[in-house]
């Protein structure tokens, strides 16, 4: 056992004064019906909680340790019955000569201790633990959904007989009791694997159907990861899948065609959209879940990673009376939330704002937003007609997509509107030429694109667990802007992991930008139909930044790393 472990990395000599009876009887309390010790930390004048649970172990003659510093002792958790873990919120660390040496937020809860003592037959030492951390520790070492996958499997064992497996399918007893047990455990587990998708800030959530089971994967921060799962989860894929399907207002018994639906939900106050998509595979039906939390969204300008200035040109460009602002990139790159962001900016009492989009993913307010629906002949082209007809200052169009939406935008452009759209190009030059190709001619798209913004999204560095390094020469890309680094004067950042990051050393994400606003030499060169290339090379000349150098800077201020930056711009 490290010092570390044991005492605060700040204050290794305190020792905290001796809790009376009474103090320790109303922690008792504390810890029996709320599980935590904010308030009696308040109480006793502790500057935190973690000191007062630190007083209590004292008080007690047991160690508190930082659970963050710990290395699980993996060999020795496989041995131990889950079951215990979740039913007495106990876990076990490692064995301490000869003692099995288990982490615990309840000091006072003696008949945990005696359970884990029955369990296992061995003598057991206990320590205390924030009970936060604890929780992360269990659902980082068992999975999501562990402790109701163990309830389903206790059922399934009282009903079927512990240890016997049935072989052929049998018809459920129907029995209200039963079915109503059955049901509520599913519904707590699929909300389980929500909650915990929303609360690790994931955008997608995937369960998919594989040889040996189930996997589960949130996509965070752009990059799928997949959770740690109990391995009886599988048993109950296809109740899972059910579940989804009702919530989804699916057609159950439909197993052999994709279904598409919407899910609404409220989560600790917040409610949330789920877009569900599920397709029948070879193992059974994948499921995906996009998660639009607009409470965790920020509209903002400001926030999203423009350079001072990029910011000053863009807010020029979005406040100009007509023509076309296009943003490009992926799926995935931000398009969306940069559109919107320039829309609640220009939005006031004066401006009426009319946007067409597939599919709307969230409602603004004060905005008018049209929802595509091909099956009833509601496309871009045709809505975009329509809205032409409303008297709007600022139309959105969800993507460009042929020469009929094209055509009518840059018509909707000419006659005075500001119109904002997206493509899928990798830079900001090929908007030019995409458009051409799509069969628009040279001159309309030269003399209506008042600018062109391409971005990615690239993750950034964990503030926890970030490390400072100066890198070799071999390890700078031939086009860092190195002149900058060697100026600056300041080391550069790695990602390292820890629990605040889920162990993969960055959290959120910074967008990087390429902003091509045409001068009249680059809208003579698209007039003849030039290549994208040359294009860029003139806007390069003319001040513009490409995504890499932009990427460059946020390296530079130790947002991101050269990896990362490498990982998002390497089509490009």
């Amino acid at each position: 056992m490290s010092t570390a472990e044991i005492l605060p990395k700040d204050r290794t000599r305190v020792r905290y004064r001796a809790l009376g009876a009474k103090e320790l009887q109303r922690a008792r309390e504390a810890l029996a019906s709320e599980g935590r010790l904010d308030l009696f930390a308040t109480e006793l004048g502790y500057e935190t909680e973690e000191e007062a649970f630190r007083a209590v172990g004292e008080a007690l003659g047991l160690r508190f340790i930082d659970l963050s510093q710990v290395e699980v002792d993996r060999d020795l958790l496989q041995e131990f019955p889950s079951r215990v873990i979740h039913r007495h919120h106990v876990f076990p660390i490692r064995q301490e000569r000869g003692n099995l040496v288990v982490a615990t937020s309840n000091p006072f809860d003696l008949a945990a201790i005696d359970a884990v003592t029955a369990a296992t037959g061995r003598s057991v030492t206990p320590v205390v633990v924030m009970p936060d951390e604890l929780d992360k520790l269990i659902k980082s070492h068992l999975g999501v959904g562990a402790e109701t996958v163990d309830d389903l499997l206790a059922q399934s064992e009282e009903q079927s007989g512990e240890g016997v497996e049935i072989l052929d399918e049998v018809d459920f007893d129907g029995s209200e009791d039963a079915e109503q047990a059955q049901q509520a455990s599913v519904v707590r587990l699929v909300n389980e694997i929500l909650c915990e998708a929303i609360e690790a800030r994931a955008s997608d959530i995937h369960l998919e159907a594989q040889p040996s089971g189930m996997k589960i994967r949130y996509r965070i921060d752009g990059v799928l990861q997949k959770q740690p799962t109990p391995p009886a989860i599988n048993r109950f894929q296809a109740a899972i899948v059910s579940r989804l399907k009702i919530m989804a207002k699916m057609n159950i018994a439909e197993k052999r065609k994709p279904q598409d639906g919407r899910i609404k939900l409220k989560v600790k106050g917040r409610e949330i959209d789920l877009r569900i998509s599920i397709i029948p595979m070879i193992n059974g039906e994948g499921v995906v879940m996009r998660i639009l939390d607009k409470d965790a969204m920020s509209f903002s300008l400001r926030d999203l990673g423009l350079e001072a200035d990029y910011y000053e040109r863009f807010r020029e460009l979005i406040d100009r009376p007509h023509g076309i602002i296009l943003v490009t990139g992926p799926t995935g790159s931000g398009k969306t939330t940069t559109l919107y962001s320039c829309l609640l900016e220009i939005h006031d009492e004066e401006t009426k704002i009319i946007t067409t989009e597939d599919p709307i993913e969230y409602q603004l307010e004060g905005i008018n937003q049209i929802q595509v629906n091909p099956k009833v002949g509601v496309t871009f082209a045709s809505s975009l007609r329509a809205i032409l007809r409303h008297d709007p200052d600022v139309i959105l169009v969800g993507e460009i997509r042929d020469l009929e939406t094209a055509i009518n935008a840059i018509q909707a452009s000419l006659t005075g509107h500001l119109v904002f759209s997206t493509l899928h190009t990798n830079d900001a030059a090929t908007a030019f030429i995409r458009m051409i190709d799509m069969g628009v001619e040279p001159f309309l798209v030269s003399s209506t694109v008042e600018g062109v913004m391409a971005q990615r999204l690239v993750r950034t560095l964990c503030r926890e667990c970030r490390q400072a390094y100066m890198p070799s020469a071999e390890e700078l890309p031939e086009d860092f802007l190195i002149d900058e680094f060697i100026a600056s004067g300041r080391p550069l950042y790695r990602a390292a992991g820890c629990r605040h990051c889920r162990e993969t050393g960055y959290r959120g994400r910074v967008g990087i930008f390429e902003l091509l606003v045409p001068d009249e030499n680059i809208r003579h060169l698209a007039s003849e139909g030039k290549s994208s290339t040359v294009i860029q090379q003139a806007a390069i000349a003319n001040g513009m930044r490409t995504l890499r150098q932009d990427g460059w800077l946020k390296v530079l201020r130790g947002q991101s790393t050269i990896e990362e930056v490498l990982r998002v711009t390497k089509a490009d």
